[in-house]
């Protein structure tokens, strides 16, 4: 099946694998927030246990260095693509106020990203991946 839409994550590769994984799950939980129509039914399986719905389609996961990140931000900025972020000083804070708070107070070009997440277009989703590789 071919979507419309891609779901990309790009996730800095230095960080450790706890680390990874946490970015991951809240930048695809700004996802689902911001385009609830990616959300697909809830599953039942044959016994007829029910299980939350998920994005029901693919979230192909890029690494990329601080350079690069940067990059990608920057290149989904100028196509209008408002993306989810994750910043370095998330890690040191303990609730979402004050995860918003550690972005409110650093200007763009000082942002120390550890990862975006961004949902559009196919084409323009390739447009701002460009150069970038699969996660490993």
């Amino acid at each position: 099946m071919q979507f419309d839409t891609k779901i990309a994550v790009v996730i800095r590769t230095d960080l450790q694998a706890w680390q990874k994984l946490n970015v991951a799950a809240f930048l695809t939980s700004g996802i689902a927030a911001a385009f609830p129509a990616c959300i697909g039914d809830a599953y039942e399986d044959a016994s007829g246990t029910k299980y939350l719905s998920l994005i029901g389609q693919p979230i192909l996961i890029y690494g990329a260095d601080g350079p690069a990140l940067t990059r990608a931000l920057d290149r989904a900025l100028s196509r209008n693509v408002t993306p989810a972020l994750y910043t370095e000083d998330m890690f040191k804070t303990t609730h979402d106020a004050a995860n918003r708070e550690a972005v409110r107070v650093v200007a763009r070009t000082d942002l120390n990203l550890v990862g975006i997440a961004v949902r559009a277009e196919r084409k323009v989703i390739d447009k701002i991946v460009d150069g970038l590789k699969f996660h490993s």
